[in-house]
C-alpha cells in the first residue's frame, strides 16, 4: 500500500505538471516543428496493433536509438517471426529509427507516463518483452506491464553515483518500480551495485557489458581521405561550446593553414545559429544540408543534417566529443574511437565516466580544460602522425576488446521468452 501511495502521488504530480509538458512541447517546436506531429500518440494509449509476435524497444531519443541498433538488428536476425516495435519520446529519436530501419520496424512516441495511458498501450502493443534502454524508469508503464504480465528488461543499465544519490530520495517508488523488472541487463558492477542499492533483485541483475561498443560501423573512406587535408571534427557541439570550438579552430588555423574543421551540433534547431556564428568568425563555410562539399578554401564543413556523424567521422583525423566544454555531461566517444581517431573532450564527461576513463587509461583519449588547451592537442595531434597514428590504434582496441554485450542480451531474451511460453513464473 506504501509503494501504491508513493506512485499515486507520482501520478498526480504528473497530471498537475500535463500544462507545463504542454507548454514545454510548444516551445520547443518554435525551433523544431517536427514536435507539432503525432501529438495524438503523446496523450492517447493507442490502437491495437495487428500481427503476430511483438519485441518492444524504448530508446528515448537519438543516443538510444544508436545505441539500440545493434540490438534491434541482432532481435530481427534471431527472432525473425516477431515483430519490432520501437518508442521513443523525441523526433530527432523518431527520424533516426526511420533512417536506420524504414519500414522493417514499427514506430510510435511513447505516451506520458499516466496510469491512464499506460495500460491501453501495454494492452494494445500487446508485447513479448518490452526492453527498455538504458535508466529509464517510467513507473507507471512498469506496473501495467507486471500487471498484464510483461516481462520489463533494462538494458545497458547505466546508473551514476550522481544518479544514484538522487533516486535515494525516492527510494520507496525506485525499489517498486524496480520490482517490476523482470531482467536489468547493467553496463558494469559498479552499475549493477547501484541497482541493487536501490532495491532491484539482486537474482534478476547481471552484468552484460556495455551495448555502446558493439555499435555499427558504415564503411567509408580511410582518414582524411576527402580532402588531403588536416581534418579534425567537433561533433555533437551544445551552446556556449560552438564558440569555443570556432576559436580553437582560429589557432588551429593559424599553425596548420590548411586544416578543415567538420563541426556538427547537436541538436537541428540550432544549425542556423551556428552557421551564423561560422560567418561572423570570418570562416569560409560549406553546409552538408545543402549538398556543399569543402573546397580548398574552406575552413569550416557544418554538419547541419541529422544522423550522419557515421559517415562524417572517417573523413577526420582527429575528433572533439561536444557537451564536454560546457556542463552537458559529454556525449558518447565510441564511435569516434571505432574509427580510429585520437579522442579530446572537456573535463564535463559524468554521462560517460566509465567509457572516458577506459580510453584515457589506454592512451585513446585525452582530457582538456579549455578551448586554449583544445586547439594545442589538436595541433600537436594533427601535426605528428605518429602520435597520432598510436593514439588512434589503441582507441580502436578499446572498442574491439569490449564488444560482446549485444550477443549477451540477446542470448537473455531468448531465455526469458523460452521461459514465458513454457509458463515458468511468468504468465504468457
Amino acid at each position: 500500500m506504501a509503494d501504491l501511495t508513493w506512485r499515486s502521488a507520482y501520478s498526480l504530480l504528473f497530471y498537475g505538471l500535463i500544462p507545463l509538458v504542454i507548454l514545454k512541447l510548444l516551445w520547443r517546436a518554435r525551433r523544431n516543428p517536427e514536435y507539432l506531429r503525432r501529438w495524438g500518440e503523446r496523450f492517447r494509449g493507442g490502437a491495437a496493433m495487428s500481427g503476430g509476435p511483438r519485441l518492444w524497444v524504448h530508446a528515448v531519443s537519438l543516443g538510444e536509438v544508436v545505441a539500440a541498433a545493434p540490438l534491434v538488428r541482432a532481435l530481427q536476425a534471431r527472432f525473425p517471426d516477431h515483430r519490432v516495435l520501437i518508442t521513443t519520446t523525441t523526433p530527432t529519436g523518431s527520424a533516426e529509427v526511420r533512417r536506420r530501419f524504414g519500414e522493417t520496424v514499427e514506430h510510435r512516441y511513447l505516451p506520458l507516463d499516466l496510469p491512464h495511458l499506460m495500460g491501453p498501450l501495454v494492452r494494445a502493443v500487446n508485447p513479448r518483452l518490452l526492453m527498455v534502454m538504458e535508466t529509464e524508469l517510467w513507473p507507471n508503464l512498469y506496473a501495467a506491464c507486471r500487471k498484464q504480465g510483461v516481462p520489463v528488461m533494462l538494458v545497458n543499465g547505466r546508473l551514476s553515483e550522481r544518479s544514484f544519490r538522487g533516486y535515494q530520495r525516492i527510494r520507496p517508488l525506485v525499489a517498486d518500480t524496480l520490482r517490476a523488472v523482470t531482467a536489468l541487463a547493467a553496463r558494469s558492477g559498479e552499475d549493477a551495485d547501484r541497482f541493487r542499492g536501490l532495491g532491484a533483485d539482486a537474482e534478476r541483475v547481471r552484468v552484460t557489458g556495455n551495448l555502446k561498443y558493439d555499435l555499427e560501423l558504415p564503411g567509408g573512406p580511410s582518414q582524411g581521405t576527402a580532402t588531403g587535408r588536416p581534418v579534425w571534427i567537433a561533433a555533437s557541439t551544445h551552446e556556449g561550446e560552438d564558440e569555443l570550438v570556432l576559436a580553437a579552430h582560429g589557432r588551429v588555423l593559424a599553425r596548420l593553414s590548411e586544416a578543415l574543421l567538420i563541426l556538427v551540433p547537436r541538436h537541428p534547431e540550432r544549425f542556423e545559429a551556428v552557421a551564423s556564428r561560422c560567418r561572423d568568425a570570418g570562416l569560409s563555410m560549406a553546409r552538408r544540408s545543402l549538398g556543399e562539399t569543402p573546397g580548398t578554401d574552406t575552413r569550416v564543413w557544418l554538419g547541419d543534417t541529422m544522423g550522419e556523424l557515421p559517415e562524417l567521422f572517417p573523413l577526420a583525423q582527429v575528433a572533439f566529443m561536444g557537451g564536454s566544454l560546457v556542463p552537458t555531461g559529454g556525449h558518447n566517444p565510441l564511435e569516434a574511437a571505432a574509427h580510429g581517431l585520437p579522442v579530446l573532450t572537456g573535463p564535463h564527461v559524468f554521462n560517460f565516466r566509465e567509457v572516458f576513463e577506459v580510453l584515457i587509461q589506454a592512451g585513446g583519449a585525452q582530457r582538456v580544460a579549455d578551448g586554449q588547451a583544445l586547439a594545442d592537442r589538436v595541433i600537436a595531434l594533427l601535426d605528428n602522425a605518429s602520435e597520432r597514428n598510436r593514439r588512434g590504434d589503441a582507441a580502436a582496441r578499446v572498442v574491439s576488446e569490449n564488444r560482446g554485450a549485444v550477443a549477451r542480451v540477446v542470448d537473455w531474451v531468448e531465455e526469458m521468452l523460452r521461459v514465458r511460453r513454457e509458463g515458468l513464473g511468468v504468465r504468457g
